[in-house]
């Protein structure tokens, strides 16, 4: 509580600052990342179907208000302990029209998130020793569910059930799946973003799990194949574990997420698919969202130390993801799953390893 407590301080001081060089007088949260960003990783959500949360948050020059109603309050208070943490509460009933905070904003200029969308892009982005210690521990978790999840595959399984393996191993652990994903034999070839359907696996099987616990959110994709991995398919996971590495390992400081990009489409150009970057993303920074931001050809922002990535390549009938922390030391990936099969990938002077297909 105590380190949370100096973290949102920190958050709040520079949220003003921002505010206050733009003229405005106060900041109004509603959004469910920015929330759990600003509270250093609380539940102000009920519905998980939609990007507001249940509380807004008002931050003023000498405030910090969590303005709700009267159903949201006591779990706000008991249980994401934000009063604790700082937090003043301004509660209404939940059947009245008024706002409990009227007075605060009376007269002043309060400003939106979309005014301050960039801004809050970048603190978001830029992770506090607290904020990559509790990813870390996100990441361990993730990783577990995922094992977990897919060691349970069996052919005549459908990917309803798959979905719900994930599911339900992510929810045993404390986390919520907002991206459930899953496809098996054809329907990996077909589709970059599958949704889980009745068909039944055969032979091959992809799980993608997006997990949020603490309003931080790792991702991480494994496959499983049932008998011979056919050559075609082995030709196509090494080309994605290669990609991979790539942009893990030249994940730097200095360069830009357009930079990447351009490293991704050199890789898919010289390994015989130059398409495939046009079929999928290739993931980029993450934190409170599974991706802050994507990078594509335009996307200038700066990479540096104490951000988080996931990228995520593929080509029809296989991708490779993990997320990973970028420190002084190196990429650490958080997402790594204990005896799972690995191919070490040189990439120039460097090297990483980077998941199989595991074979069952």
């Amino acid at each position: 509580m105590p380190e949370r407590t100096v973290e949102i301080q920190e958050k709040l001081a520079k949220l003003r600052r921002i505010a206050t060089d733009k003229g405005f007088d106060g900041v109004r949260i509603t959004a469910i990342h920015n929330a759990a960003w600003i509270t250093a990783g609380a539940a102000t959500y009920v519905n998980e179907g939609t990007d507001g949360g249940a509380a807004a948050i008002l931050v003023t020059a000498d405030q910090a208000v969590v303005v709700a109603d009267s159903i949201e309050t006591p779990r706000l208070t008991d249980e994401e302990h934000l009063a604790a943490l700082g937090f003043e509460f301004r509660t209404k009933l939940w059947h009245s029209d008024d706002d409990p905070a009227a007075d605060l904003v009376a007269g002043k200029r309060i400003a939106t998130e979309s005014d301050l969308a960039a801004d809050l892009l970048t603190l978001r982005s830029n992770l506090t020793a607290g904020e990559m210690e509790r990813f870390r521990a996100l990441g361990t978790l993730a990783g577990e569910a995922m094992n977990e999840a897919i060691r349970r595959v069996r052919p005549g399984h459908t990917e309803y059930q798959l979905a719900g393996f994930l599911a339900e191993a992510t929810r045993a652990r404390g986390g919520s799946p907002i991206v459930n994903l899953v496809a098996s034999d054809d329907r990996i070839y077909r589709y970059r973003h599958p949704l889980p359907t009745a068909k039944q696996v055969e032979k091959y099987a992809m799980l993608v799990l997006c997990m949020r616990m603490g309003g931080l959110v790792a991702s991480v994709t494994r496959l499983v194949h049932f008998g011979a991995i056919p050559p075609d398919l082995q030709a196509r996971a090494a080309a994605v574990t290669e990609l991979d590495a790539a942009l893990i390992l030249e994940s730097q400081p200095g360069r830009t997420l357009a930079d990447l990009f351009g490293i991704a489409k050199a890789h898919y150009e010289r390994l015989g698919y130059a398409g495939a970057i046009d079929e999928h993303h290739q993931g980029g920074t993450a934190a409170y969202l599974p991706r802050e931001t994507v990078a594509t050809p335009h996307t200038h922002a700066q990479i540096v130390y104490g951000q988080a990535f996931a990228w995520n390549p593929s080509v029809s009938g296989n991708k490779s993801e993990d997320t990973f922390l970028l420190t002084e030391s190196g990429p650490q990936v958080i997402t790594r799953i204990e005896g799972w099969p690995l191919r070490l990938v040189q990439i120039g002077n460097r090297s990483i390893e980077r998941p199989l297909i595991l074979q069952a």
